[in-house]
This record gives C-alpha cells, structure tokens and sequence, in this order.
C-alpha cells in the first residue's frame, strides 16, 4: 500500500478477531464492505474508554472510523450500526466458525461487499436459534465465500457431457472439476464424492430444505474448503476464548 494517509469515516463493519495489545490498546480485525479485511488498533480502549470497549464485539454491526498509513490502521471511532446478534451455545460457536473462515481465506484490504452482505444475512439467521435455518445459513454462506474468493463450484451441469444436473440423477463430484453423471448401478463401486442431482440443485439456487440435501451440501462444501485451509484444523472453540479475553481484558 502506499504511504499516503488515509482516512475513512462510518464504514460498516463487524469485528471478526480482537486481542490485547501493549498495556492499554487492543488490535482487532475488522469485516468491511468497501475495504475488505482490515486490521486496527484501539488505542487506550482497555483502560479509558469503557463504552468504546463494550462496541467493539463480534456480531454487533457497526460504523467505524480510522485512519491508516500502511498495512494496519488506527481506530478513531465506533457508532452502533443495529442490534447485535444474539448468540450463544452453538450458535455462537457457528458465528465463529463464520469469523475465522473470513480470516483464514480473505486477503486484507481486499473489498468483498457482497460477501458482508452474505454475513450479515447468516448472522441473523443463526440467531434464529432453529437448526434447519442455521445449517441453511452455514452452507449458503460457505458456498458464497468460496465464490467470492475465486473457487466457484459447478452446480449446474454435468462437466463431462453438459448437460443440465437433473434433480433425479446421481452425480460424482469431481473436487478439481465438478459434477459427473453417474448410473445407478455404478455409485457402490464409485469412488469420491456421490451426491443427489437435488442437492446440487437446491445449492445452486439456496433452496436447502430436507436433510439429505443438508447433509450433501455440507460434505462437499467442507471438502472444498478444506483444500484452501490447508493442514492446520479450524479452532473456532479457542478462538472464542481468545476473544473474550481480548475484549474484556
């Protein structure tokens, strides 16, 4: 980035990660629409500025001010953007499952406004606290992050014959590739994934209403990202705990 100094004033945002930093300050990731992933340190929120302090929690919307001159910003200031997403027991821990994908596989300073919109629908649908909506709103959300990061997967059609999926096919998923067709009497002896033409349908088009579809849906989508992850497992549990701290200390 260049050495200009940039100041940016009332940018939505959500804050993914926070933890103590010197004696006084903390360093927090922050989601934005228009800057993308951004790091920035809250001078003096740990000691003087209690109500600043009390703002900046994970799912709580937000307008937040800085300014930066380099890689990492400077907080300057924080308003409330809407209610904050009431979660708790596991829909707490599937928010920060949301929060460290975004910070594992986002590049910093890198825009994805559609992709906070995306975030900002599945926070609120995890709030429901109803098991059938919040595993809609992890396999929506998983399926769009992968889109926006440049791995799109192929819904649609067949990738050896392309031809439309049919709803009552049964197709291998070929993870470097896409869906191929596959006959009946072949799926016991099919190796990789085999999913329903349904599933791959009603992901393509977020209409995911039946377990078997969920289930589907999920395998494939947590394959495929575990190819960007990499070896070191997720540990949303230990991430919460550090943002706690992070945010009380």
């Amino acid at each position: 980035m260049a050495n200009t100094k940039k100041q940016i004033a009332l940018q939505p945002a959500y804050v993914l990660h926070g933890k103590p930093y010197r004696d006084t300050s903390l360093l927090l990731e922050i989601f934005t629409p228009d800057h993308g992933r951004i790091g920035l340190i809250a001078r003096g929120v740990r000691s003087s500025k209690p109500r600043m302090r009390g703002l900046l929690q994970p799912f709580r919307p937000l307008l937040v001010s800085w300014y930066s001159k380099g890689d990492l910003g400077t907080l300057t200031g924080v308003e409330e953007n809407g209610a904050i997403a009431c979660l708790m027991g596991r829909t707490l821990m599937s928010g920060f499952y949301l929060n460290e994908l975004l910070l594992r596989l986002l590049h910093r300073h890198d825009p994805h406004p559609a992709l906070f919109h995306s975030y900002d629908i599945a926070l609120r649908k995890i709030a429901l606290r109803d098991d059938l909506a919040l595993q809609q709103a992890l396999r929506i959300f998983e399926k769009e992050l992968l889109q926006e990061i440049g791995y799109g997967l192929i819904l649609d059609h067949d990738v050896v014959t392309d031809q439309p999926v049919a709803a009552e096919g049964m197709y291998r998923y070929h993870m470097e590739k896409g869906p191929e067709r596959i006959a009946l009497a072949n799926i016991v002896n099919t190796l990789g994934m085999v999913l329903h033409g349904h599933t791959l349908l009603g992901l393509a088009h977020n209409e995911l209403h039946d377990v078997i579809n969920l289930h589907e849906a999920k395998q494939l989508l947590r394959k495929m990202l575990a190819v960007h992850l990499g070896q070191q497992p997720l540990r949303s549990r230990e991430f919460y705990g550090e943002m706690l701290v992070g945010v009380s200390a």
